[in-house]
């Protein structure tokens, strides 16, 4: 059990600390869960691995997860927890999710997404009680349509229907909800007015062991073709009563709160998948030297350098993101979708870009050494990192381009300098500031920024003219963006499922994603010679820009081996392949 007087918060710890603990909690954990290419290690991917074939909980790592309260990970430090900023739960979570995405939804995160909605909104009674439970070891679930995606909510599922002596009657039935069996409180997204609109829904907290006239009913397990070990069933139910007291924030309000806690979602999940993608890395390092004695062959140059090179991009883009989230609250809900609109993608395709390295090896089943191939293949589209969230992205992003391109592309002023800068004391994450509409582009603002500093670097030659000249060209394809999008339609929304509409969001997001690696690259103070080096931002700009379909410069010499180099010399190190280069167990 955690306790508040257990926590360093109690005590009054203010920023300065926070990022000292989370990186020292990430650490322990790391090193609680041991070696995860050991075969003895009951924590290790062998173990792991065989947990997923019986389609089972890892028991053992997850009582070893209690002990270590990893709970209070999700519960504000206001209330006992551990939970200051975004960009440390994030930090805190990633020796999970290296080793299994699927024992990091099963375990935690899943809390963390049920209880946003009463973080934002919830009575002090809620809060208190949730956060009491979660202390405890307990854990919560979020019923809405598909696990982590927000674009489906509005359908007819569930319906809460008021009742004459008062409170009200839930109905419907959802048959894939993660920890329905096992969970101790539950989210649920009802519908509570007939009409279609922003106030069609309300969000309940219901409390199992609490008794309830009317049923509720557990569905049968359903086994899912990724994240095999984590537990999936549904819930129906027949009139169980809500009290009033069940109801979070306003009637109506479920809509609204879904828009602003789900871009908590998005971020946190891109923060936390890339060590998952780090591990996959590491084993093609593994195939590729593992028996030479030489260099490594010059046909994986190629395939190891740029999915390093994307991986941190991908860090650099969840990272700016999270921050975002405290920073700036009521401005980072489209930067939050657009992060989590690039980052999948750029991992399905790092995937396939390691297979051809690891080749059959990668999908030896069961092995610690390459397995996770395999395994991450299959856990990603279940985790909420395939089509649907892809969607619900979208469906944010579109109907802000119009007026993005009106009002703030080229006309606002850039983000303090905090968002990107490693070791900056930012303000906690507070559920209750988040905003979901207007606000601007800070993004937008930050790559025509570092464009203009970078200019008089453009016949400088080397590194730093390719850089220049890589800055240049996104922001010439944001001046195109602009005018493209000054033509649309006043309301984005209706034309969602137009393919061209699909095509704005994609370039519009790898977009945000150069301004990312360009921030971050920016912010370093020089404490870390690789990062502050250019030659990581210009790979990892080139392949967006390639992906974007916009010119870009030659590679500088040296810059593939510079990276290589760092990579190979952080696989003989044990150290992670982030913004971080964090100490791995081995």
């Amino acid at each position: 059990m955690t306790t508040t007087a257990e926590t360093v918060y109690a005590a009054g710890a203010g920023p300065g600390r926070w990022e000292t603990d989370a990186l020292a909690r990430a650490a322990r954990l790391e090193a609680l869960l041991g070696d995860p290419h050991d075969p003895a290690n009951p924590h290790g991917l062998r173990a792991l691995f065989a947990a997923d074939d019986r389609r089972t909980p890892p028991a053992a790592t997850e009582a070893l997860l209690a002990e270590s309260g990893l709970g209070a990970e999700f519960v504000p430090a206001e209330y006992g927890g551990r939970l200051t900023r975004a960009d440390l739960l994030a930090r805190t979570l990633r020796p999970v999710f290296r080793r299994d995405v699927a024992l990091g939804f099963g375990y935690g995160i899943t809390s963390l997404f049920a209880t946003g909605a009463v973080w934002a909104a919830g009575s002090t009674r809620q809060r208190r009680d949730l956060a009491d439970l979660l202390l405890d070891g307990g854990r919560g679930t979020i019923l809405h349509h598909e696990l982590a995606h927000a674009n489906a909510i509005l359908r007819d599922e569930f319906t809460a229907r008021p009742t004459p002596e008062g409170g009200r009657r839930l109905y419907g039935r959802k048959d894939l909800i993660i920890n329905a069996a096992r969970a101790d409180a539950q989210v649920v997204y009802a519908r509570t007015d007939a009409a279609r609109g922003p106030n069609s829904h309300s969000v309940f907290l219901l409390d199992p062991a609490r008794a309830q006239t009317g049923t509720m009913r557990h569905l049968p397990r359903i086994e899912t073709p990724g994240m095999r070990g984590a537990l999936f069933s549904g819930l129906e139910f027949d009139g169980r009563s809500l009290p009033e007291d069940a109801l979070v924030g306003r009637v109506g309000e479920g809509v609204a709160l879904a828009l602003r806690t789900f871009q908590v979602n998005r971020s946190v999940i891109c923060g936390v998948v890339t060590a998952a993608a780090d591990t996959v890395l590491h084993s093609a390092v593994r195939a590729a030297t593992t028996g030479r004695t030489g260099p490594v062959a010059r046909r994986w140059h190629k395939p190891l350098t740029g999915v390093f090179a994307d991986l941190l991009a991908c860090d650099s883009m969840a990272t700016v993101a999270l921050r975002a989230l405290g920073l700036l609250p009521d401005r980072a809900h489209v930067t939050a979708a657009a992060v989590k609109y690039v980052v999948p993608g750029l991992l399905r395709e790092n995937l396939e870009e390691l297979a051809t390295v690891l080749g059959a090896r990668g999908y030896e089943h069961g092995s610690p050494q390459y397995g996770a191939l395999d395994k991450l293949v299959r856990d990603l589209p279940v985790a909420g990192l395939g089509h649907a969230g892809t969607a619900a992205c979208q469906a944010v992003i579109v109907p802000q381009l119009r007026h993005l391109a009106e009002s703030a592309w080229f006309a606002e002023d850039e983000p303090p300098p905090e968002l990107f800068r490693k070791g900056a004391e930012l303000p906690p994450l507070d559920y209750r500031l988040l905003g979901i509409a207007g606000g601007g582009d800070f993004m937008a603002a930050s790559l025509i920024g570092s464009a203009g500093r970078l200019a008089p670097s453009r016949g400088v030659g080397g590194q730093i003219t390719a850089l220049a000249e890589l800055a240049e060209a996104f922001v010439a394809e944001l001046r195109a963006l602009r005018a493209t999008c000054r033509l649309l339609p006043p309301s984005g929304a209706s034309a969602f499922g137009d393919p061209a509409m699909c095509v704005l969001s994609d370039r519009y997001s790898l977009i945000t994603a150069a301004a990312a690696v360009l921030g971050i690259w920016e912010g370093q103070d020089g404490t870390d010679p690789f990062l502050a080096d250019a030659a990581w931002a210009v790979l990892a700009l080139s392949r967006i820009g390639e992906r974007l379909g916009i010119p870009v410069p030659d590679l500088p010499d040296g810059c593939t081996a510079h990276l290589l180099d760092e990579l190979i010399r952080r696989y003989r190190a044990g150290l992670s392949c982030d913004l971080d280069a964090t100490p791995l167990a081995q």
